[in-house]
């Protein structure tokens, strides 16, 4: 049965067809299914418009957004859902999906729905459902509602996971009941981000025994891929469409979430050093310790990537300085979110950083906290300032280092609890405003502006200077750009009102060498002049471009860096030239390595051929005689090779020797030598060996090396036998050049095959005599 909301008040003035919209917005439900079972244990609730052009939710809620009216729509549609789900009878041991817009999370008002719960004919058991996009934007307001919705037991989803990174990072913060994954995690093609998304889910699923549910589950294929990514409810048209309310189609069951109506407390902590369990251990220290420790939790923070979340107070303003500038910068670059809190700290300290004013009172003013968590780490730093006077790096703090998972999630929620709301367009404090150069103060530039002819012909010159020149003030946060000149600006392709009050990491690329990188801010930190040759990229469409830039610092009577001046190159043409020619260098290096192979092995089995194999032998003989050593030379022939050529063809041929090429390799030792002489014939060269047992040892290895070449090989669809002939010489009994050696070992291998010709024709004989009809000829070579 379709319900409507309660008419929701109509403003005076607006738009008619929002208002009549906001009247009737009504509810449809579409079933969660067990998919073990078929059972269908919930149902979530979607708002539907009255039929016109407001129908469609997305449409409704732009309009809602956009004449100012989102918290009376959402309210209304919350209304909608509970109402409808108790009219549809849609009570325990069903369980109802409900949506809240993350711009009205604070307030949202809950004592209708509790009414309208607590009248109905059986209990309704309710989720409620946070977006995704509710993370970024409102987390204090978030964390707030998700405190209250679990007060009045209901349970927690948080949905489209693994759409942004960041629902990730705040999985371990929100303690969600039900986990819903985005739905293209099971309509496209597996991948390794949707593995990365996967380590995470079911990391906190198997912590903390969450649901998962996998939503647009429209095929068997999507249903496969929910089941392999570890969901155990569905949700989709495979399973069945929105509705006025229960399915009757589909057998019910109960949804059991262990953790429903259970709160984390963390909300009403008093600091995150409050958070500390009473049996952990208290250490002292200065600062300055305390400044290394946090660094390397930062460092930590910025390997784990965008799951990661890093919250941190800072006491005052004054301590985030230039340098933990820097630091931040590079944590929002690399990380999911990022919040630092301290007195008059604004709220947003840098872009992307999030932030907010400690007052007077606040027990997290005295603290210096540093909180990193990722799905699959934690760790937080909770120290207590002792009220110490003296130099500021001395002061002491009581502190403690932690790991455990419950700790380091109650310390952060206890700082994101205090974050303030994203402002809107707001120029971020602590950078300056963009100017055009011409307008800049000589206390902001630190170029005279005066109408002296020294000071127009020094700025007439800068900007005539075909390299382009920056001025960076190293006094104000984040050492923003005061001054750049035409060149510059042509450089950059960017104009001056989008460089000036920038810092110069605007021009960097992904790509740029992270080494070239810490090299300039190690220069900078010690005051010194530097020279690197970086990637960066020109204008909105980010064209690449290599800069060879040269800083130096400008400092003041005091002795003290003040401003850095840039100059910068474009030194593509020249880097491209140089990359060319390394790329050349490499293609001839890779060719005449493989003319050198060519030229030094046989093509068909990899083996060395006879040309080297003597090159390598002839050396062999003058190490064995400096030490007294032997050496013993084998030279191998096929027997039966013909006719498997013969028979089979020239492929089947090239088949068998590269079988026994690999045989023989696998029989000899590693400084052992192995070569192809051509057609059937190998030879094996056997240095270090002892001289009173060479012989004895080259023949033991000959008849290794026989056995295992006698062996079946298989070959076009049959098995074939050839045999070998091997003849031995010995170094130095046979000769001391390799030429002799190879004579004698040729001679002694046909003197072997002759003597296994005379056998088998003997044994032919024999057989042929003992029968009354005469043997066929039988080649030995074939089964």
């Amino acid at each position: 049965m379709t319900t409507r909301s309660q008419e929701a008040p109509v403003q005076p003035g607006g738009d008619p067809v929002l208002a009549e919209a906001l009247r009737g917005v009504r509810s449809v439900f579409q079933p969660i299914v067990e998919m073990d079972t078929g059972r269908v244990v919930a149902y979530e609730a979607l708002a539907r418009g009255p039929v016109g052009p407001l129908e469609r939710p997305d449409a409704l809620f732009a309009a809602a957004r956009g004449a100012g009216r989102l918290a009376e729509l959402d309210e209304a549609c919350r209304a909608a859902a509970f109402r409808g789900a108790v009219d549809a009878g849609l009570v325990a041991p069903l369980t109802v999906f409900v949506n809240v817009e993350p711009e009205v999370l604070d307030t949202a008002p809950l004592a209708d729905l509790v009414a309208i719960a607590e009248n109905a004919p059986g209990a309704v058991r309710v989720v409620m459902e946070i977006t995704e996009r509710a993370i970024a934007a409102r987390p204090a307001e978030l964390l707030r509602t998700v405190e209250r919705v679990r007060e009045l037991g209901w349970a927690i989803a948080v949905d489209d996971v693994g759409a942004e990174s960041m629902s990730l990072a705040f999985l371990p913060l929100l303690c969600p009941d039900v986990v819903k994954l985005d739905l293209r995690l099971v309509q496209e093609r597996p991948g390794p981000a949707i593995a990365e998304i996967m380590n995470a889910v079911n990391a906190y699923a198997e912590r903390s025994g969450a649901v998962v549910l996998a939503e647009g589950i429209e095929t068997g294929q999507h249903l496969a891929y929910a089941r392999g990514l570890g969901a155990t409810l569905g949700q989709g048209w495979l399973f069945g469409r929105p509705g006025p309310g229960a399915d009757p189609r589909l057998p019910v069951g109960e949804l059991v979430l262990p953790g429903a109506g259970r709160t984390t407390g963390a909300i009403g902590a008093v600091s995150p050093f409050a958070c500390l369990p009473d049996d952990v251990p208290l250490r002292r220290a200065p600062k300055a310790l305390l400044i290394e420790l946090s660094k390397q939790l930062e460092r930590e923070a910025m390997r784990l990537g965008e799951t990661c979340v890093v919250a941190a107070t800072f006491q005052e303003a004054r301590h985030f300085t230039v340098s933990t500038t820097q630091r931040y910068r590079d944590l929002v670059e690399r990380t999911g979110f990022v919040c630092a809190l301290g007195e008059d700290l604004p709220v947003e300290p840098l872009p992307g950083v999030r932030g907010a004013h400690l007052d007077a009172g606040d027990p997290v003013r005295g603290e210096w906290d540093v909180t990193v968590l990722s799905p699959h780490f934690s760790a937080a730093l909770l120290a207590r300032d002792l009220g110490d006077e003296g130099p500021d790096l001395e002061r002491t703090f009581e502190y403690a280092l932690t790991y455990e998972r419950t700790t380091v999630s109650r310390a952060a929620q206890s700082l994101l609890s205090r974050v303030a709301p994203r402002s809107g367009q707001a120029t971020p404090a602590g950078t300056a405003e963009p100017r055009p150069a011409a307008t800049a103060s000589p206390a902001a530039t630190g170029l005279a502006v005066g109408t002296t002819t020294a000071e127009v012909l020094l700025r007439r010159a800068l900007e005539a200077t075909p390299s382009g020149v920056t001025i960076v003030d190293m006094r104000l946060p984040d050492q923003p750009i005061v001054y750049a000149n035409e060149a510059f600006r042509e450089l950059a392709g960017l104009p001056s009102e989008a460089i000036l009050g920038r810092n110069c990491r605007l021009l960097q690329s992904p790509d740029t060498d992270p080494g070239a990188v810490a090299r300039i801010r190690a220069a900078v930190a010690a005051g010194q002049s530097c020279r690197e040759t970086v990637l960066n990229l020109r204008g909105p469409d980010r064209t690449p471009w290599w800069n060879e830039l040269h800083l130096a610092p400008v400092h003041d009577a005091d002795g003290t860096v003040v401003q850095y001046i840039g100059v910068q190159v474009d030194v593509t043409a020249r880097v491209e030239a140089e990359r060319a020619l390394v790329r050349e260098r490499d293609r001839t290096s890779a060719a005449l390595a493989r003319i050198q192979e060519l030229a030094y092995t046989d093509p068909l089995t990899g083996l060395l051929n006879r040309r080297r194999l003597e090159e390598q032998v002839e050396a062999a003989i003058w190490e064995a005689r400096a030490r007294g050593d032997s050496l013993g030379l084998l030279f191998v022939d096929l027997d039966g090779f013909k006719t498997v050529n013969d028979r089979f063809g020239h492929a089947a041929g090239d088949e068998l020797l590269q079988v026994v090429a690999r045989r023989l390799r696998e029989r000899v030792r590693r400084r052992d030598l192995l070569a192809r002489l051509g057609g059937d014939e190998f030879l094996v060269a056997l240095p270090d060996l002892t001289p009173e047992t060479a012989r004895a040892e080259a023949t033991r290895v000959a008849d290794e090396l026989t056995a295992s070449i006698r062996r079946a090989v298989p070959l076009s669809g049959t098995e074939v036998h050839v045999g070998a002939s091997i003849g031995v010489s010995v170094c130095p009994e046979d000769g001391v050049v390799f030429a002799d050696l190879l004579h004698r070992a040729d001679l002694r291998m046909y003197d072997r095959k002759s003597a296994t010709r005379g056998v088998a024709v003997r044994a032919a004989t024999a057989r042929a005599a003992a029968g009354s009809a005469p043997v066929p000829r039988r080649e030995p070579v074939l089964p």
